[in-house]
């Protein structure tokens, strides 16, 4: 854990005292680094359950895909960054790779974390470089609203959590992850109780986000720098995920009863998120809504509590992760050449642009979750778990999955083929650094259909 922390932390410092010429190759490189060296918690012994560092950090099998997913992202943010952050001046292109740097630390330690409230702090603080990413970087004077909805529906949804992590503290005497399993169960049968049930997970499935409380994504998605959609679709979505599995243990004999509603919004907002994508023309926008119905399908995952669940969820928020911030990525390359994000206006680009027609190829059925990508995995594994506890909700899934794959070929369709626009006529060629960026998106992808055990969580 040390050694990948430390050279984060150190990280900083290099991005104020490297030359400004070598600052994007440096800490492209020193951040390959640490990714590359945190590839290492893969070996560790996943039968033991827990591997420590101390009594306040430890990585386990739900723990190490989310931190290596966490570590992988940032070399890849700086390399979708560099063309459109390097002609700003010198103090902003530090400032920006240091917040992007925190934004890593702050989710280390809250992934690493076996204190709830080292958890719940550190899941506070990655909203101030995201926010300050947000509203310094964003393309449009709307980045300020987006700020605000970002803030507010956070902490308006993250404040009840504390309560109960207080009151849980006062009952049990501890927060440890290590000990609360080991407590006796908990008798929750007032409506008190039922209060901090809901206390407890709504901070969680405002940041996941489920549908009726998903308005800030698309919002924060469409003004945020392309590091900034990367991080929010890639990790910091997760961080909902990952706290739901973490405090569902404790919260046992009222999930039966209290969670239909939930998963009832859940698999409702599948359908929605899916229709509305079919209909949207901002392609920044329709990616963000797109992440909405795949998170709904992971918040069911959870909250129906079974092995199948947990485990479909886990690998559904690894695939998502780096499916969706690759499709952010090849936005935001027709981005930087068109200077609009309206499909239409983009279209066409097969004929200048031939390779990466290939990229959004493959990110478009990874986001449809083509056989035998790890998205299938995770979905299957969720539908069948779900189909299991109640059959009527293959009817929603179902939906969902077709709506899905109907989405994502119409954007493939839409920003390839068709005649070209004249203004598109003369687009500068892409890159190696875009096609180096797709490549390290994808391959991870591709190479976990051969190892998926490394990312199926406890059930492995």
């Amino acid at each position: 854990m040390l050694k990948i922390l430390i050279p984060t932390i150190m990280l900083v410092f290099t991005a104020w005292a490297v030359p400004i010429k070598q600052l994007w190759s440096t800490t492209l490189a020193y951040s390959l680094t640490i990714a590359l060296i945190s590839l290492s918690w893969f070996i560790a012994p996943m039968e033991t359950g827990w591997s420590f560092l101390n009594s306040f950090m430890a990585t386990d099998s739900l723990s190490t895909p989310l931190l290596i997913l966490t570590c992988w992202l940032l070399p890849l943010m700086i390399l979708a960054s560099q063309n459109h952050i390097s002609p700003e001046p010198e103090n902003r292109q530090r400032m920006y790779i240091t917040l992007l740097t925190s934004l890593q630390i702050f989710l280390i330690l809250a992934f690493g974390a076996t204190e709830l409230m080292m958890f719940y702090v550190m899941f506070e603080a990655t909203l101030i470089p995201t926010l300050i990413i947000i509203t310094r970087w964003g393309n449009q004077t709307e980045r300020l609203n987006a700020g605000t909805y970002l803030l507010f529906y956070t902490l308006a949804g993250s404040l009840p959590l504390l309560v109960a992590l207080l009151l849980l503290q006062k009952d049990t005497g501890t927060l440890s992850l290590l000990t609360l399993q080991f407590n006796p169960p908990l008798l929750l049968t007032s409506l008190g109780d039922k209060l901090w049930w809901a206390g407890c997970l709504i901070a969680f499935l405002v940041k996941m986000p489920l549908y009726g409380a998903h308005l800030w994504l698309p919002k924060a998605h469409v003004e945020a720098p392309i590091a900034g959609s990367m991080v929010l679709a890639a990790v910091l979505l997760k961080l909902g995920g990952y706290g739901m599995m973490r405090v569902m243990v404790m919260l046992d004999p009222l999930t039966k009863e209290l969670s239909y509603p939930f998963i009832a919004l859940a698999l409702w907002g599948i359908v929605m998120t899916g229709i509305m994508c079919l209909r949207l023309a901002d392609l920044k926008s329709l990616i963000a809504y797109s992440s909405v119905s795949h998170m709904g399908l992971v918040t069911a995952g959870i909250l129906i509590q079974t092995p199948w669940g947990f485990s479909g969820a886990l690998v559904l928020m690894i695939a998502h992760g780096l499916t969706s911030s690759a499709l952010f990525c090849l936005a935001n390359t027709n981005y930087e050449r068109a200077h609009t994000r309206t499909m239409i206006l983009t279209r066409g680009l097969q004929m200048i642009l031939p390779l990466m027609t290939t990229w959004w190829f493959i990110a478009s059925l990874a986001n449809l979750a083509l056989p035998p990508l790890p998205n299938l995995m995770g979905e299957l594994m969720i539908i069948t778990a779900l189909f299991n506890w109640s059959w009527w909700t293959i009817i929603l899934t179902g939906a969902g999955t077709l709506i899905t794959a109907a989405y994502s070929l119409q954007m493939f369709l839409v920003t390839q083929w068709g005649s070209l626009p004249l203004h598109t006529a003369s687009v500068p060629p892409s890159h190696t650094r875009e096609h180096l960026l797709m490549a390290l998106h994808l391959l991870p992808l591709l190479l976990l259909i051969l190892k998926p055990e490394l990312i199926w969580g406890w059930a492995a």
